[in-house]
């Protein structure tokens, strides 16, 4: 089982920015109104909270969730969503999060293989649950589908890239 110890700390720094990252790539994908973006705001909070007080999880995600709740580490996602997002249009955002996320699959393959299959795993769900969050289309809560085609579409790549 790896631990933070595992890592360098630019590559510890790209494993706190992914989670940030799943769920940012899912939003850049398919925008929602004022209120979608709080739901999917709170959704991927929400299973940061889950994966940092699970009982019996894999060490490494708690590790990483656990990081998410420091001031520094908060920072440092913070800093992954802001460099994908610089200068960039939505669809760049998308792809640039995305390969954020192969790179860090790539990092867990090579530096935690014991560990990178549940935490792919746990970024893709992240990914997910943030899909989820909110309805896309309809009107004032109306209508409406849980997942859009291009959240459905963006899940796909996601899991592709993180190879899960």
């Amino acid at each position: 089982m790896a631990s933070k110890t595992d890592f360098a700390p630019a590559e510890w720094k790209r494993l706190v920015q992914a989670p940030l990252l799943a769920g940012f790539a899912i939003s850049a994908a398919d925008p929602s109104s004022f209120i979608g973006i709080l739901q999917e705001a709170f959704a991927s909070a929400r299973a940061l909270a889950r994966a940092e007080s699970e009982q019996g999880g894999d060490p490494l995600i708690k590790a990483i969730a656990d990081d998410l709740l420091t001031t520094s580490g908060r920072a440092d996602a913070r800093e992954g969503v802001r460099t994908v997002a610089q200068g960039a249009t939505r669809e760049q955002m998308k792809e640039r999060a995305i390969s954020a996320l192969k790179d860090t699959a790539v990092l867990l393959d090579a530096k935690a293989p014991a560990d990178a299959r549940a935490v792919k795993s746990w970024l893709a769900s992240i990914a997910q649950t943030v899909a989820e969050a909110g309805k896309e289309g309809g009107f004032l809560g109306f209508g409406g589908v849980n997942v859009s085609d291009l959240e459905k579409a963006t899940l796909r790549e996601i899991s592709t890239a993180l190879g899960v």
